[in-house]
């Protein structure tokens, strides 16, 4: 059984459980699974494949509400396990997308897929305990935008997706914790506990990010600083906001000099300009 196909196969599925019981079912063969590292396949209509709801709006219209009250913290859930469904969808891409990397490539974001596969269930089944399912709040749909902008570019999808859009997760998921557990009622904690899982494995996905620019980077002779603020600048991607998380940054492998420029670029006078 070839993965990148399958990957596909994951990718383009609407409904909800095909989706993760195809992610399962790599990864009960993950260990036996063949990789035809070398072909290129169609890309065909209809990517990403989900269901009808969640109704995806402009990101302004994502109503905020106080993590103070039941409703508020189902809206949180909601908002975070889209961003979970999203990820599933987003290394599933990057599997079957790109032809010709390493074995390990494909392997080390299969292993991705699977872990937010996971996180996703997670999150689903805790905002199911707040009476809620996936679909029953509005979403935006900034992170597949970024998939979409970086489709024909293998290094600007590494650059602008796991190590900038998903990195600000290391940076949020602190601050989401410390609103949680300062409201202190059950279902608040158990969504911390759950962050807690969720936090340790985006430091690797974070990290496989990384690795795999610098790899790329390496191989095509691109200085991988200054050719990350070329493609942030041609990409439109966003400013990153501080407090930065460092000590998890540095985990997913940030060096000193990419931390800094991040704190520049986020100072009011020193903002990077998008052009």
């Amino acid at each position: 059984m070839d993965l990148r196909p399958h990957a596909l196969q994951a990718l383009r599925a609407t409904d909800l459980d095909e989706k993760l019981a195809l992610v399962g079912a790599l990864r009960a063969q993950a260990a036996t699974l063949t990789i035809a590292t070398q072909d290129p396949i169609a890309e065909p209509p209809g990517l990403p494949g989900r269901p009808p709801r969640p109704e995806l709006v402009d990101p302004a219209r994502v109503r905020q509400r106080s993590v103070h009250t039941p409703a508020g913290r189902a809206a949180l859930t909601h908002a975070i396990c889209h961003i979970e469904f999203n990820a599933i969808n987003l290394a599933l891409d990057a599997v079957w997308r790109f032809a010709g990397m390493p074995e390990a490539f494909y392997r080390d974001w299969l292993r991705v897929a699977i872990e937010e596969a996971y996180h996703f269930s997670l999150l689903h089944a805790h905002l199911q305990t707040l009476g809620h399912r996936y679909g029953d709040f509005p979403a935006h749909d900034g992170l597949w935008a970024m998939c979409e902008k970086t489709k024909d570019d293998i290094v600007a999808r590494m650059a602008l997706v796991p190590r900038t859009l998903e990195a600000r997760g290391l940076d949020a998921t602190p601050l989401i914790q410390n609103k949680l557990r300062a409201v202190g009622s059950t279902d608040a904690l158990a969504a911390c506990d759950i962050l807690d899982i969720i936090l340790r494995d985006e430091i690797g996905h974070v990290a496989i990010g990384n690795h795999w620019y610098r790899w790329l980077c390496e191989r095509d002779g691109l200085e991988p600083l200054a050719h990350y603020r070329l493609l942030a600048r041609r990409h439109r991607a966003p400013t990153l906001k501080p407090p930065f998380n460092q000590a998890a940054r540095v985990r997913a492998g940030f060096t000193k000099a990419e931390l800094d420029a991040l704190e520049q670029a986020a100072s009011p006078t020193d903002k990077l300009p998008i052009t």
